[in-house]
């Protein structure tokens, strides 16, 4: 690929039309059985609401770096007005939202333990909307089509997409040229006819075929037999732990799974689709726009609840297999690395921070690395950047460019995150990810440690670790000199 990520979908404008919720996490530990009935307690720890469904699927753009106008329809609630405290949240976000008084605004709560969900909640009214309604999404998604380069339709069957309604929004985008990309719901994709591309599981494609798929061979026959039917260009079907497949007429493409780490599959759907869309309206090719979102879709099932991907996470994921040195993927931007931090903390991780020039790697500086790493569950390496480590330690450094510094920091099994700075100090940092242990040689004291105060404030710890004598960059430099 010859541009980067942000490159590629900066120009991407994206109108979705689909079921909007609110998705509530709630995590806890479960220690005992209610006396009341043999159901397990659980003891909440934290818990935190964040768009789901269609909703998921824009903040994922976003994230990835396009744009997007939103058009949902919500009940006339409570959970509406935090639906609508979300999506202000999300300031570059186009929202048009129809409140409707005979409906329930959709909310799901999911209840987890030890990394385990227990239970799902749903409070959901799935019944058709409004035919008022319906002419009020149609009258804006004429305004907003102009302006787009690619049409999303999320369906999570709540009532937003009967046949007429999905099947005018399609011909409407057909007119003005627009793909039209789709999450399809349900065992009836007639309604789907002349789309550009569906992304059915493996499930939904069997619910739509009405027959087993048991074959790779199976599934392609199953695919191109609806392609054909709908007049539907492409479809690619994603099989979890056996990745995707891309079928068109011409082609059949598997992919391979990027996943490395599954803590969560929720919202895994909304990242292929929002990734897919991206792509496509950069105007690379189904296999590329596909290959795009099975990474992207690695990614997210690595984080906990209904997540988003950065464009920094894409990059890094998309540059993972051209270094010459293995990086694992650990060096980050500062904005990738805080949302590496939010996932962590979602997990229930203890985060530490540490931070040097890191010039000439050494036993002194392996040995503090792995004191850090032992005190938390993933730790953040700040490195100084080359301009920084000239004010600080003269002209002739560093004797190592930051490229390299930080691609062997990322090597080591105990570090976890490698982000670069250009400030005296890492000040900046620590109060942006807000490490729970800060760590230092034993050459300073608490009250030298920057950033050791305002870790205290917040209730972390500051650890200063013994030092290995004898190993130091700068006498090492002296001694080749």
């Amino acid at each position: 690929m010859t541009h980067s990520i942000k490159e590629l979908f900066k120009n991407s404008t994206i109108l979705c039309v689909g079921d909007v919720m609110v998705d509530r996490f709630v995590y806890g530990n479960v220690n005992r059985i209610s006396p009341e009935s043999p159901v397990p307690v659980l003891q909440i720890q934290r818990d935190f609401t964040v768009l789901g469904g269609a909703g998921n699927v824009a903040r994922n753009l976003l994230s990835l770096g396009a744009s997007c106008c939103l058009l949902t329809v919500s009940g006339d609630d409570q959970a509406a007005d935090e639906l609508e405290a979300l999506l202000a949240h999300e300031t570059r976000l186009q929202t048009f939202m129809v409140r409707d008084v005979n409906r329930t605004t959709t909310c799901k709560t999911r209840f987890s333990a030890a990394g385990q969900q227990m239970l799902r909640v749903d409070n959901e009214i799935t019944t058709a909307i409004s035919l008022e309604t319906q002419a009020e999404l149609i009258k804006m998604f004429k305004e907003k089509l102009s302006a787009s380069n690619v049409v999303i339709l999320s369906d999570y069957a709540k009532g937003i997409f009967d046949d007429s309604f999905c099947k005018q929004l399609i011909q409407m985008a057909n007119s003005a040229g627009v793909h039209v990309v789709i999450d399809p719901k349900g065992k009836n994709y007639e309604r789907y006819r002349d789309a550009t591309i569906l992304t059915p599981n493996i499930k939904e494609l069997v619910d739509a075929v009405k027959r087993p798929i048991d074959t790779q061979e199976d599934l392609v026959f199953s695919a191109k037999e609806l392609c054909r039917e709908l007049n539907i260009t492409a479809m690619l079907v994603t099989q979890g732990a056996d990745g995707m497949t891309l079928v068109t007429e011409h082609l059949v493409e598997h992919i391979d799974t990027e996943a490395k780490e599954i803590f969560d599959v929720s919202g895994a759907g909304d990242t292929v689709i929002s990734t897919l869309a991206a792509a496509l309206s950069s105007g690379i090719s189904f296999s590329d726009a596909a290959k795009l979102a099975n990474k992207a879709a690695g990614i997210s099932v690595a984080k906990v609840g209904t997540a988003t991907v950065t464009a920094d996470e894409l990059q890094c994921a998309c540059d993972h297999g051209s270094h010459t040195i293995e990086t694992n993927g650990n060096v980050y931007t500062k904005e990738a690395t805080f949302e590496c931090v939010k996932m962590w903390r979602r997990q229930g991780l203890i985060v530490g921070f540490t931070n040097g020039c890191f010039d000439l790697l050494h036993l002194g500086h392996l040995h503090i690395l792995k004191e850090a790493s032992a005190a938390c569950d993933r730790l953040i390496v700040g490195v100084n950047s080359d301009a920084s480590v000239k004010r600080l330690k003269g002209a002739s450094r560093p004797v190592q460019n930051e490229e390299t510094r930080t691609q062997i920091l990322a090597t080591l099994n105990c570090v976890h995150a490698v982000v670069i700075f250009d400030e005296a100090t890492p000040l900046e940092l620590i109060e942006l990810f807000e490490p729970d242990v800060l760590v230092k040689g034993a050459d300073y004291t608490v009250d030298r440690v920057v950033g050791a105060k305002f870790v205290h404030a917040r209730g972390g710890k500051v650890l200063l670790v013994d030092l290995k004598q004898g190993h130091s960059t700068t006498a090492t430099v002296g001694r080749m000199a």
